[in-house]
């Protein structure tokens, strides 16, 4: 269509509609006799919180258990996230976040705080080798019959199964497992932001389908080749060695783009001159066979064709202009283009998708094992720090968040720690969700203590911020180091955050009836004074606020003492939380001179009933933009 030309026609609504429900729900686009429909029985199922029956044929991916999985992904939750001070490392200060949980559940409970605001996401899911752990979510059935059918019966409730490759379902309940994970991390990435996934051979093509089906085929970008090893397995009757690993990338929408590779002039000379500056000749001549074949780059420059067998690089118009300014030199033999000093700008190239250079399993294991805990056979198999770092370099830029909700041994927090670093300070965040799976008592983790992964992960993050501090001072005081610096370090702020919060999944704050009252009797609700449950603290309670009201985890937590009582204050004056007793008038008064955007209570915290409508008068006052709410 002439773009300059009006439509002269009213909006194509249906158009329209269907753009809007394809931009929520990809996984709701298929293929119909006229060309791209809207699958109604998935659009169903996904406005639905029981699972919903459809019969028509169409080109999508099935399989036993799909429906199921998109009632999974959209049931809620009340569980929260507790803080673990003892764990964490600078906790008020840093903006890095550690979370010990199913991550399906977590996932849920970061949806309103991180809804669009992740660029980069990076996992290493159980690849389904036939030995590997998957999670089995049921929502049907109930704490303990979960525990019966996994075998877990530890403290973390763990939904964790081996998934045979003798089993009925082992395709089935690998993918059951990915999916509602990741149509919600798709909602966690920014627009622009890119998801990469580590994948073997068993389900690459699976893989492959159901990113397809969330975020949509035509956000696809790569299918990456991680060489994991450069030797060949020895394995008796083993036919073919497998000596990559894949690592599939998608984007949440045509914004999202893998960032090109850029070659910079610093190396470049400029040997001639004239009275616009240096200049450098360069040939505009490219084959012209194949794929490269243009007739239409075939047009006399300064009256000469290209030679026999090439093309120019450039377009007629272009040229025309060119010729104009009198850029063109014909040196007797082909034409060359003046390139001023001035105006030459970086090249640029697309990334390759073959990677020998990005470390290997082995290197990946050297650096856990060896170079950090100096304890062999720790941690199998994880993916080198290098690796990582390609897909944080192409995909992101400064004060952005990584999130890896596959934590394992927590290299993708390690690798945004050496990014930050060796880009010269960048100061880029992670979230690292992990299942407390526990060690194998046979295990040398488990020898030297470590009882479940999420020990050896915010331990490793430990160590390695520390070791990659200690680098640094060797940099500044101009020694060798291991670390490659980018530019000038000497020039360099390296006020890194190596510090991280801990947080645990657990169950809400709040007593069953804040949920349910109508599920309780007149005379039972007295044994419910106090909505919040009797083991929960303060801290527990302004985690679950900052989630509820859709603030992010990382965001500076201060504490003050206001007219007596301790009051968190949360970026500044973004939040301010008391859950203290006795909350009357002449404390609203004090607080309405901070101006809080947000204010929280518990709700029996008030001297009594008279004192919290006046609490809640006063600031509407004396401070008319706080909003106030209680628990």
């Amino acid at each position: 269509m002439d773009t300059d030309k009006l439509d002269l026609m009213s909006p194509d609504m249906v158009n329209e509609n269907f753009e809007k429900l394809a931009t929520l729900f990809p996984n709701c686009v298929t293929e119909g006799a006229e060309g791209k429909a809207i699958d109604f029985d998935l659009l169903k199922q996904e406005l639905n919180h029981a699972v919903v029956e459809g019969n028509k044929e169409r080109y999508r991916l099935e399989w036993p258990g799909k429906k199921e999985s998109i009632v999974t992904a959209n049931l809620p939750t009340t569980k929260t996230l507790r803080p673990i001070r003892e764990d964490s490392v600078d906790f008020d200060n840093t903006e890095n976040l550690y979370i010990e949980g199913d991550n399906l559940e977590v996932l849920k409970i970061l949806q309103e705080s991180y809804l669009g605001k992740i660029k980069m996401i990076y996992i290493d899911p159980p690849y389904n080798t036939g030995k590997d752990f998957v999670y089995k979510d049921n929502f049907t059935q109930d704490k303990e019959e979960y525990k019966e059918e996994s075998g877990q019966k530890d403290e973390y409730d763990q939904r964790l199964i081996v998934n045979p490759d003798t089993a009925g379902r082992y395709h089935s309940d690998w993918l059951s497992m990915m999916y509602p994970r990741l149509k919600l991390a798709r909602n966690l990435l920014s627009n622009d932001g890119l998801i990469f996934i580590s994948i073997a051979d068993e389900e690459v093509h699976n893989l492959r389908k159901i990113c397809d089906d969330i975020f949509g085929e035509n956000n696809f970008r790569a299918n990456f080749l991680w060489r994991k090893k450069t030797t060949t397995s020895n394995v008796k009757d083993a036919q073919v060695s497998p000596q990559v690993d894949y690592t599939m990338c998608y984007g949440k929408s045509d914004q999202a783009k893998i960032k090109q590779r850029e070659t910079t002039t610093d190396h470049r000379s400029y040997p001639e001159n004239d009275n616009e500056g240096n200049y450098r000749l360069a040939v505009i001549e490219k084959k012209d066979s194949g794929s490269y074949k243009r007739d239409t780059m075939k047009f006399p420059i300064m009256g000469h064709l290209p030679r026999e067998g090439k093309r120019w690089q450039i377009g007629k118009d272009t040229a025309i202009k060119l010729e104009d300014k009198n850029r063109f030199v014909w040196d007797g033999e082909k034409i060359k283009l003046k390139i001023y000093e001035l105006e030459d700008e970086n090249s640029y190239s697309a990334q390759p998708n073959l990677m020998l250079d990005k470390g290997t399993s082995d290197s990946g294991a050297k650096e856990v094992n060896d170079d950090l805990f100096s304890t062999p056979e720790l941690f199998d198999n994880p993916k080198p720090t290098s690796l990582i770092q390609y897909f944080i370099e192409i995909s992101s830029n400064n004060n952005e968040i990584i999130l890896d909700f596959f934590s394992g041994s927590a290299s993708t927090a390690h690798a945004v720690m050496l990014h930050n670093v060796i880009k010269n300070n960048r100061k880029n965040n992670y979230i690292q969700v992990q299942l407390p799976e526990l060690t194998d008592e046979k295990s040398e983790a488990f020898k030297v203590g470590y009882k479940n992964i999420c020990e050896i992960g915010k331990e490793r993050i430990r160590r390695a911020g520390k070791k990659i501090l200690e680098e640094i001072k060797v940099k500044k005081e101009s020694k060798n180091s291991e670390l490659d610096f980018d530019g000038d370090s000497s020039k360099t702020d390296y006020k890194l955050d190596i510090g991280f919060r801990v947080y645990r999944l657990d169950e809400s704050n709040m007593q069953d009836v804040y949920y349910k009252p109508q599920d309780y009797k007149q005379d039972k609700l007295e044994l419910f004074e106090d909505n919040v449950k009797p083991d929960r603290t303060a801290d527990d309670l302004l985690a679950q606020v900052m989630l509820d009201w859709g603030l992010p985890l990382s965001l500076k937590i201060e504490q003050a003492n206001i007219n007596g009582k301790k009051v968190f204050k949360v970026a500044d004056n973004s939040l301010f939380a008391c859950f203290d007793n006795g909350i009357d008038e002449s404390f609203a008064k004090e607080i309405a001179k901070e101006k809080p955007l947000r204010i929280v209570f518990r709700d029996n915290g008030f001297k009594d009933d008279t004192a919290k409508v006046n609490v809640k008068q006063l600031l509407k006052q004396l401070s008319p933009e706080t909003e106030m709410k209680v628990i």
